[in-house]
C-alpha cells in the first residue's frame, strides 16, 4: 500500500478516540510496529493498516469471549 503516514491526531479522529487511547494501543501492541514510524517522540501512522490490525485484535477478543461463554455454559450443565 502507498498510503501516506498521518499524525496521531488523525488516527484518533478517524477512530473517534482520544490521543491517549491511540498511545495506549501502541503500548499494548494492538497497533503493530509495521503500521507506523517513530522519529524521536513523533509517530506517523498508516490509518488503513492500523484499521486492519485493530480489526484482527477485535476478532480475537470476540473469539475469546465466545470461548469463555461456552465454558460457563458447560460449567452450568455439570
Amino acid at each position: 500500500m502507498n498510503e501516506p503516514y498521518v499524525p496521531i491526531e488523525d488516527v484518533a479522529k478517524h477512530f473517534s478516540v482520544s490521543i491517549s487511547t491511540v498511545r495506549a494501543w501502541v503500548r499494548q501492541k494492538h497497533i503493530p510496529k509495521d503500521t507506523y514510524v517513530k522519529i524521536g517522540n513523533t509517530y506517523r501512522f498508516r490509518v488503513g493498516e492500523v484499521a486492519i490490525a485493530l480489526t484482527k485484535v477485535s476478532s480475537k477478543r470476540s473469539e475469546e469471549t465466545v470461548d469463555e461463554d461456552s465454558l460457563a455454559e458447560l460449567d452450568e450443565d455439570l
